[in-house]
């Protein structure tokens, strides 16, 4: 076997591979076709500060070659995961990261200072495709000013392990992956969802409840890994990457575009046992091609 373990940051995983948030719930739900101590990690869904209803249904629409979803955000807040999610996950033997969003660079902020509090959580992930509203609602991925303020106000909170999650839904995903960098993240992972919409053209009415929604799965990767790749050539701290990774093979090529660990989403909701294959498939392939370690491929991409 090959050695699968890679760094992000002062955290160690395993191996490379990782649950996207808002994919794999809090991984206990996946724990009967899992075995998430196999897992690099896993990212449970999005958390904030206070309870979130999320979006009115409907807010999924599946598409070609991947969905929309509109979900909103919806869960039970930060105090609710530290006290009743959290106890049901602290003995587990791989990495729980949390994917952190928020209406403000203050709500933010405090989410992150609570989960700090929680030793077998050494990482966060911050989801900054989230509406600022004191910006009327533009999300805080889509500019470098924004970006930046909500990682210098997390980085003052929280001490361990930062990820920033980047938003493709930009025109130059480069220049906000080096202001988050600049700001202090120890890694930026991408690609959040693509925003697109559906229409049902009987009722002449749009499919999701809010109009538009967020894109993922197999449609995606190619964007996706573009993103991975510009952006891994440009800053000097690990990128985790993901944007419809179906199997190894596509795992691969996003390590070879530059990614230190990949995060598998839409594809746990076709096949929930998805990940443990794909960590096979890599370590299989790696021994076919003769290496030795998984870092030997990280941006191995001949041009």
């Amino acid at each position: 076997m090959a050695r699968l373990e890679v760094n992000i940051g002062d955290l160690r995983l395993k191996n490379p591979v990782m649950t996207a948030s808002g994919t794999f719930g809090y991984g206990i739900e996946f724990a009967d076709f899992v075995d998430l101590n196999s897992l690099g990690g896993f990212i449970v869904k999005g958390t904030t500060l206070h309870p979130r209803e999320g979006n009115d249904y409907p807010r999924m629409v599946e598409t070609a070659s991947g969905m929309l979803n509109c979900v909103g955000l919806q869960n039970k807040g930060v105090d609710h995961f530290c006290d009743v999610i959290y106890p049901q996950l602290q003995h587990l033997d791989t990495n729980v990261i949390v994917n952190v969003s928020g209406s403000t660079p203050e709500d933010y902020a405090e989410c992150a200072a609570r989960l700090a509090q929680l030793d077998k959580v050494p990482a966060i992930e911050l989801n900054i495709s989230c509406p600022n509203v004191k910006d009327g609602g533009m999300a805080f991925g889509v500019t470098t000013t924004d970006a930046a303020s909500v990682v210098k106000a997390v980085r003052k909170a929280y001490p361990k392990t930062l990820i920033v999650k980047l938003s493709p839904n930009v025109t130059d995903i480069v220049s906000i992956a080096k202001a988050v960098a600049d700001e202090g993240a120890d890694s930026v992972s991408l690609i959040n969802t693509l925003m697109g919409m559906a229409i049902d053209i009987e009722r002449r009415r749009p499919k999701l409840s809010i109009s538009t929604g967020g894109l993922s799965g197999p449609a995606v990767k190619p964007v996706a890994l573009r993103m991975v790749w510009q952006v891994a050539r440009a800053v000097d701290i690990p990128v985790v990457g993901l944007g419809g990774i179906m199997d190894a093979s596509d795992a691969i090529e996003f390590l070879m575009a530059g990614a230190t660990a990949i995060e598998v989403g839409t594809a746990n909701f076709i096949d929930p046992a998805v990940t443990t294959k794909i960590i096979n498939g890599i370590d299989q392939w790696l021994d076919a091609h003769g290496c030795k370690d998984v870092t030997e491929i990280v941006g191995a991409l001949r041009s």
